[in-house]
């Protein structure tokens, strides 16, 4: 009997502690779930409105401005093509090869962050993605990683891009300009963050990564082709798209936004392109998304509109699992050098001085800043704006218009640098084997790297350069200070 109640004790002891437990749980979720959810800024969306409205009101008599093709890849790394692929023979991209040739390559250009979602955020809005309101990935409503990721660990966290963010193509449309997107959004997949409610007179495409379910296509608002898309066919209908849209706006300014979903995995082509890469399947498709460049420009010079249109090609992120880093440390997902340093060709025979390598340090945030320029326009004047005007460089070279450049993975600031070298602040580097199933964060000291000399970040060099050391901390604890005090950059 004694035995019974031993255990009979043990057995609602352990009971109660799991519903005790589960009760925790619940409490939690529910606080968590009480917590998430996003809304807008109303004084932020009057402001907005009215300097769209002061941008449309601007004289459009003028119609010297370019058009512009902004074509964006995910996950290409820096040693793929561009002035990191000089010297390889392992995937063939003749088309964005002669762009280059007739244009100009940035050798150090960085993408927002090291991941789509702010990236995307950065290059739309010229702002840091911390800025921005949207520092991290976001997930398809109603999955489970959505709940994880988003509602669980970051419930306070947006969920899509803020309504009251300008975009690029809110300022083209607002310009006079016919604006269209092809391709990955990845802000959001809800009004009032859709394509069409962000400037884009029209859109097709996929609202998230391909690995992310459901993966469906979208004409505008409505379901174009059902989840699981074919992706084999995927760059294809992309191209058929954009092509059409440089067609059926070719009498007027356009702005054609174009976002590729690969290089990010998973890989799908034709069939009849598989196997013809040096580099397998991953350069299977760069080498298809290079006939679809050479779709573009055939499209462009067929309408008499490839002498005065700024292409802009670059990536999102370095590369993930495969693709080239470029002589760099670090891929997707890290501010070392691989993770944010990315290929950049901008190519506008009208504009561009041809032919030429700019060593400029320049960053996605740029882009929209430098349309205001390339159109005079004022920038906004309730937001700072934390990208700056790269226009001389693009068009004849020059210095660049940045002091430093920082290094953001979600919220956090991890590196900034100037013109030469880079500082790291204290921070973990993560370390792991391949038997492990994770990896560990080993907290490290702050580096100073000579970029000039070691892309790789292999050597520490604060004994050698303890000036620059205090220069750059001292830039980086600023920064820190700024983002406390200020974080969306409201004036």
């Amino acid at each position: 009997m004694k035995i019974f109640t031993f255990f009979w004790n043990r057995v609602t002891a352990a009971v109660s502690t799991l519903l005790l437990l589960i009760v925790l749980i619940v409490l939690f979720m529910g606080y968590r779930l009480a917590g998430s959810g996003q809304s807008e800024n109303q004084t932020r969306l009057n402001n907005k409105h009215d300097y769209l409205t002061q941008i449309s009101q601007h004289d459009k008599t003028d119609r010297t401005a370019p058009n512009i093709v902004f074509i964006l890849y995910d996950d290409m790394g820096y040693g793929d093509v561009g002035a990191g692929a000089e010297n390889s023979l392992m995937i063939a991209t003749p088309n964005i090869n002669a762009l280059a040739a007739d244009g100009v390559v940035l050798t150090d250009f960085y993408s927002p962050a090291p991941v789509c979602t702010p990236s995307r955020a950065g290059y739309l809005t010229g702002r840091l993605a911390a800025r921005a309101g949207l520092p991290n990935v976001v997930f398809p409503t109603g999955g489970a990683e959505k709940f994880l990721f988003n509602t669980m660990l970051t419930p306070k966290a947006n969920v899509r891009l803020p309504a009251e963010e300008i975009t690029l193509a809110e300022l083209l449309s607002a310009a006079g300009y016919a604006t269209g997107m092809v391709g990955k959004w990845h802000l959001g997949d809800r009004s009032p963050s859709l394509p069409n409610d962000m400037g884009f007179d029209s859109y097709f495409g996929a609202l998230y990564s391909n690995d992310m379910q459901p993966f469906a296509l979208y004409a505008n608002r409505n379901i174009a082709a059902e989840a699981p898309v074919d992706q084999r066919f995927l760059t294809e209908r992309y191209t058929q798209a954009a092509t059409n849209f440089i067609q059926q706006h070719a009498e007027e300014p356009f702005f054609l936004y174009f976002a590729h979903n690969f290089p990010h995995a998973p890989l799908s082509t034709r069939p009849e392109r598989s196997g013809t890469s040096r580099a397998g399947l991953y350069g299977d498709v760069l080498e298809e998304i290079d006939d679809s460049v050479g779709s573009i420009v055939a499209a462009l010079e067929r309408t008499g509109n490839l002498n005065n249109t700024l292409i802009i090609i670059t990536s999102d992120n370095g590369p993930w699992f495969l693709g080239d880093a470029g002589d760099q440390r670090g891929r997707k997902g890290n501010t070392f050098e691989g993770g944010m340093r990315v290929p950049f060709i901008a190519h506008w025979p009208a504009g561009i001085t041809p032919d030429r390598t700019e060593h400029a340090m320049a960053m996605g945030i740029d882009l929209l800043p430098t349309v205001l320029d390339l159109l005079q326009l004022p920038s906004p004047s309730d937001r700072i704006l934390d990208g700056r005007s790269i226009l001389s460089i693009l068009t004849h070279g020059g210095p660049s218009p940045h002091d430093y450049l920082y290094y953001y993975d979600g919220e956090t600031l991890f590196a900034v640098r100037d013109q030469h070298f880079k500082y790291r602040g204290p921070a973990g580097v993560l370390y792991g084997t391949d038997q492990a199933p994770i990896g560990v964060a080993i907290p490290k000291k702050e580096w100073l790297f000579d970029l000039a000399g070691d892309t790789r970040e292999s050597y520490d060099t604060s004994n050698r350069n303890p000036k620059k050391l205090m220069q750059l901390r001292a830039a980086f604890e600023a920064k820190n200070r700024e983002m406390a005090e200020n974080k969306r950059g409201w004036k």
